[in-house]
């Protein structure tokens, strides 16, 4: 078995995708560090996530990047290092890495993004604009195409791109995701049911309650902590509920999506609308959300399949290809 072995990184606000060359698998992992005492590792990825929402006062669970970027360099390498481990990396020559990146780096954030993924001095990095990735993945000819729309909705941010004849000409990251609307749920719940949930409950009740096409009349028993009295306490969250709590975040994410349209020159903007805005991400899981975008935005929306693995799958394809090799940095 080689020591050099080839890996595709997807690093995402929420989760981690590490895919691997040589074994043909994917590394699906929570982005998220346990420490305590703010200096001894616990734990990170899943581990990590299991220990939060009940650690204790003197361990914190943190996630090391932010609205889509790396916000904390050391805690980001520590988790990368860890997955990397748990997908067979070897540490004796070095890997190769390709590193999905947003496309609006600053020179300053693609250094750091090169400082994680090179924390040993032997890898070599590489780097692929994630919007390049997702058109990869989503079959989107990225070299004949006079103008495509991607919209990829995250944990912590939405990332606008357009592309044209093999360059990403438009790029744009909104500081709206899967968070801020497990955020306004537990929101809703605190004010009209006195509740406090956790932000695991809200992401549930978002996925399995968030009707955005059909009124149906469902609801979730729900337990919390009473916001009067400090003690656990049951309750239940309609669809309607959640309906009303995510409506305006999502409301803001189709205003930029026209607010981009019209910034669009018309000749893409003409081309866009014949072929359809493209929407991938975890978000995307909510049911009827492209049926809703498309309403608000009066553009045909094409749903991925990947989901929240778009970037990854696309990066599979581009390690495989020699062909796509040249939209590597």
């Amino acid at each position: 078995m080689p020591f050099h072995k080839t890996f595709g990184v997807d690093l995402g606000t929420s989760m981690v995708k590490i895919y691997s060359c040589q074994q043909d698998t994917i590394l699906t992992e929570k982005n998220m560090i346990a420490i305590r005492n703010g200096k001894q590792i616990l734990a990170a990825g899943n581990d990590a996530y299991e220990i939060f929402e009940k650690n204790p006062s003197n361990v914190s669970v943190i996630t090391p990047m932010t609205f889509g970027k790396i916000a904390d360099i050391n805690h980001t390498e520590m988790v990368l290092h860890s997955l990397l481990e748990k997908a067979g990396a070897g540490t004796v020559l070095g890997n190769t890495l390709y590193l999905a990146v947003p496309a609006d780096l600053s020179e300053i954030e693609k250094r750091a993004y090169y400082t994680i993924g090179n924390s040993n001095r032997k890898n070599k990095i590489y780097m692929v604009d994630k919007t390049i990735a997702d058109a990869v993945a989503l079959g989107i000819p990225i070299n004949k195409t006079k103008g495509s729309m991607v919209v990829n909705i995250g944990a912590q941010s939405c990332e606008i791109s357009v592309i044209e004849k093999g360059r990403v000409v438009l790029s744009k990251i909104v500081e709206i995701g899967g968070k801020q609307l497990n955020e306004s749920i537990q929101n809703m719940v605190r004010r009209r049911c006195n509740l406090n949930i956790g932000s695991r409950t809200a992401r549930r009740l978002k996925f399995s309650l968030a009707y955005l096409k059909e009124d149906k009349k469902e609801a979730r028993k729900v337990v919390g902590v009473d916001s009067l009295t400090g003690l656990p306490q049951e309750g239940i969250v309609s669809s309607r509920m959640v309906f009303e709590a995510i409506l305006e975040p999502l409301g803001t994410i189709c205003e930029e999506i026209r607010f981009f349209l019209e910034r669009t020159p018309p000749q893409i903007r003409q081309n866009i609308s014949r072929e359809g805005i493209n929407l991938t991400g975890g978000t995307t899981k909510i049911p009827d959300i492209e049926w809703f975008i498309s309403r608000q935005t009066g553009q045909k929306v094409c749903l991925s399949r990947f989901y929240d693995l778009c970037t990854i799958y696309g990066l599979k394809e581009i390690i495989g290809s020699k062909s796509l090799r040249k939209w590597v940095k």
